[in-house]
């Protein structure tokens, strides 16, 4: 059974260990080990992550698959961004799945899920950024609609930055 929660400071724990993992199994390879390390501890501080639970503007989901964690979702409300002319935009800052559930659909639902709320919220559109070489999201992200919108240099270490899209989907 398929079930997706929205996350409050008792998941923290979960959110950290399951984006560690993810990033590591979309982006490990994107960088130096070291300079991948460095980035996981920073975005994945536990004080962090409390902080922006508290934040009215940030939403954190978790999609369960028979009570097992497959994957969160992280949307920001009303965060704009420099290439998108519009206002009241949502950001989907984070979808992870893992990789032991890809193929399943679950991606595409927590996907939907985020989009619905992002429209009861009011907002005009949702946008995101994703890294370039990985297709399989570009390809997902122009399905449900979305069109390149600019080009962000994700910053991964003081050294290393990974080319992403920013895409946006226009309600």
């Amino acid at each position: 059974m398929m079930e997706i929660i929205k996350a409050n400071a008792t998941h923290c724990d979960v959110i950290i260990a399951t984006g560690k993992q993810a990033f590591l199994e979309s982006h490990g390879h994107s960088a130096s080990k070291e300079d991948i390390e460095l980035y996981i501890d920073k975005a994945y501080q536990k004080e962090t992550i409390l902080t922006e639970l508290k934040n009215s503007k940030v939403h954190y989901y978790l999609i369960y698959i028979d009570t097992i964690i497959a994957g969160f979702s992280k949307v920001e409300l009303d965060t704009t961004n420099k290439n998108i002319a519009d206002t009241n935009i949502t950001k989907l800052d984070r979808i992870y799945l893992l990789e032991s559930f890809h193929g399943k659909q679950l991606g595409a639902q927590l996907f939907h899920f985020n989009l619905e709320l992002s429209k009861k919220n009011n907002q005009n559109g949702i946008w995101l950024a994703v890294w370039t070489e990985n297709q399989k999201a570009v390809k997902f992200y122009h399905k449900m609609g979305f069109k390149i919108a600019g080009v962000f240099d994700f910053k991964i270490s003081d050294t290393h930055t990974n080319p992403n899209h920013i895409m946006y989907l226009k309600y």
